[in-house]
């Protein structure tokens, strides 16, 4: 059994004892500890948090577990049940909550569930704030309500239609190419909230023949939900025996966003951003951010309409700051995860889809020839093996100053640029490696770039 707990919350596997995986008392004791800290940071006399899940099995457990601690300090509850991420991160500020849970584990398996934290933005809470949490939590320092003051809780399933809304009513939005581009789409939805909010949206969108594979939400995966090439296979041969235009794919709390062609290959989930951006950026110029292990492409096309590209720390929280402090008008990770601010500060699935088909309709182009006006990259994905006692920062160290002559980046690791390509140095905070993420024009020169840094970094542990 395993139990994660950090500062963006606590993941684990349902079962076994307490403190080794996400057992009742572990999900009621990191509640307890969140709704006293949203207490403590709130001014409003009546606290209020929004709450939703994905489609896990074990979701209904969790809800009923963290909504009624919830309630038993006080707290009143906006229970939206079947939900997704984004659309609990839209409806915080929507109901002048003082934040929010999500239920889910994202792309893990489904033994795993997870609390995720929001703040009264309806975006994650930062890592200060997480070790406050963390520090309730391991202290206990709970105080719940009497009797006269116990929580209520509303149930409201208003915010599928709310979110679709918003994202209809957004300028970018080109509903009326969409509907006249009459595509067929194939979607998997892995048997998560997904299954309910895509066709939904699609469907809103304009687009009358969606095909939906595993949209039925039972929380039972029919594959491993992570949204990556190896696990798509029932997707691609639906899209190429139903002579579909493309299909796309969605993680269990729809935040990742992937395509796949009408030939049934990948157009590439580090390219949904891309895509998105192009569109953006083309119709309002500005500014945009991906994490450090992100394509270059999204640079690429950034600084030929001569805006402004920056790279960020690894992680959802860290992205959304450094868009917060440019300005910038796209951004997101290369996992899928598109950020709109016009929409929310948070990746967005739903919002994704609208603004990749308004670019793909106004485009008229099939998928795989849309992906081929994009610069062609690949990323080799790797890591290293250190003994415990290994000196991990200053290997790090000695890797920047190897390639000082290069532009190096050292906000979270290493990254060196090295013409068009990179590689990036993470060290793990769990154990001891060092992640090695290179990219180049074409999968071999990738892997070569990796093997090539992982053969020094060894040469400087002997």
């Amino acid at each position: 059994m395993t139990l994660i707990k950090s500062i963006s919350g606590i993941r684990g596997t349902i079962g076994g004892k307490v403190n080794d995986g996400l057992t009742p008392i572990d999900a009621v004791k990191f509640a307890a500890a969140y709704g006293t800290w949203i207490i403590q940071q709130s001014s409003t006399k009546k606290v209020k948090v929004v709450i939703g899940r994905d489609a896990r099995i074990s979701g209904p457990m969790i809800s009923d577990l963290v909504v009624s601690t919830l309630i038993g300090l006080g707290i009143d509850v906006i229970n939206l049940g079947l939900s997704t991420t984004p659309t609990v991160e839209i409806a915080v500020p929507l109901e002048n909550a003082n934040g929010g849970i999500i239920l889910t584990a994202s792309h893990n398996p489904k033994q795993w569930n997870a609390l995720k934290l929001l703040n009264n933005k309806g975006e994650f809470i930062s890592g200060k704030d997480g070790e406050e949490v963390l520090h309730i939590a391991e202290n206990e320092l709970f105080d719940f309500c009497d009797v006269d003051n116990i929580g209520t809780v509303i149930h409201d399933n208003s915010y599928l239609q709310k979110h679709i809304d918003a994202i209809l009513a957004l300028a970018l939005v080109n509903i009326s190419a969409i509907k006249e581009a009459n595509f067929k789409i194939v979607v998997d939805a892995v048997n998560s909230s997904g299954g309910i909010f895509v066709p939904a949206l699609l469907k809103a969108l304009g687009v009358e023949q969606v095909i939906e594979l595993y949209c039925d939400p039972t929380g039972e995966f029919p594959h491993n939900p992570e949204p990556l090439p190896a696990h798509l296979v029932d997707l691609s041969n639906k899209i190429v025996e139903t002579k579909a235009d493309f299909g796309l794919t969605v993680d269990p709390d729809v935040d990742r966003l992937a395509f796949v062609c009408e030939d049934g290959s990948m157009f590439g989930e580090e390219y949904t951003l891309v895509a998105v951006a192009d569109y953006v950026v083309s119709k309002t110029p500005g500014a945009t951010v991906s994490n450090l292990s992100s394509t270059r492409a999204l640079r690429d096309i950034t600084e030929e309409k001569g805006q402004i590209y920056a790279a960020a720390a690894v992680g959802e929280v860290n992205v959304v700051a450094k868009m917060k402090e440019i300005n910038a008008v796209i951004g997101g990770e290369g996992n899928g995860g598109v950020i709109y601010p016009d929409l929310h500060y948070g990746r967005d699935s739903l919002v994704g889809i609208a603004l990749f088909l308004s670019h793909l309709a106004e485009n008229k182009k099939p998928l795989t020839d849309f992906r081929d006006q994009f610069p062609a990259y690949s990323i080799s994905k790797n890591k290293i093996d250190l003994s415990p006692t290994t000196d991990v920062d200053a290997i790090l160290l000695a890797m920047a100053n190897k390639y000082a002559h290069e532009e190096v980046d050292t906000t979270d690791g290493v990254k060196i640029y090295i013409g068009k390509e990179w590689v990036h140095l993470r060290k793990s905070n769990t154990e001891p490696i060092i992640r090695i993420y290179a990219e180049s024009k074409d999968s071999a020169l990738a892997d070569q770039l990796a093997l090539r840094i992982v053969s020094e970094i060894q040469a400087l542990t002997h």
